[in-house]
Formats: structure tokens, C-alpha cells, sequence
């Protein structure tokens, strides 16, 4: 479970051979949820109100590199670390 990015108490991560559709995890305390990454959405689980905002502003400002660092992990177990939301 390779971590892309962490800021503000937040986790960002993806797994290795995951199942479609593409999309992300994000930690936060004792929350989890999962990102789709193309539309941003809620899969499943839940973060706060506020950290879920904070979540979907990062993704937006990265979504292409969450996007090529799910097809490289899919493809080549490779990944690189994404900027932090600053």
C-alpha cells in the first residue's frame, strides 16, 4: 500500500493490482474512504465533511498524475509521490 501523498493529518495511498475503476484511499484519523479518481466520488467509506472538501480539491489539482501513477501501478508496480495539498 504505497503512500502517494500525506498533508493536514491526511493519507493518501493506492494498492498494487487493484480493482477498477481506477481510484484512490485516503486516511484520516479513524476514517477511510475510497476516491474514484475520474469523477472525484465517493466508492465507498466516509471522512468528515471538511477533510472529504480538502481531499477532492487535492485530487482535482492531481488527477492526472493519480491517474498515471494507478495505470503504472497496474501495469509496472511503479508509482511516484505526488505534492501535498499546500
Amino acid at each position: 500500500m504505497p503512500e502517494l501523498s500525506r498533508f493536514l493529518g491526511i493519507v493518501i495511498y493506492m494498492y498494487f493490482n487493484e480493482h477498477n475503476p481506477p481510484h484512490f484511499h485516503a486516511e484520516y484519523n479513524e476514517f477511510k474512504a475510497s476516491i474514484e479518481i475520474k469523477n472525484l466520488g465517493l466508492m465507498e467509506g466516509k471522512l468528515p465533511s471538511k477533510v472529504m472538501s480538502l481531499v477532492v480539491e487535492w485530487a482535482q489539482e492531481n488527477q492526472g498524475e493519480l491517474l498515471e501513477n494507478w495505470n503504472s501501478m497496474q501495469s509496472e508496480g511503479k508509482y511516484h509521490k505526488i505534492k501535498p495539498l499546500v
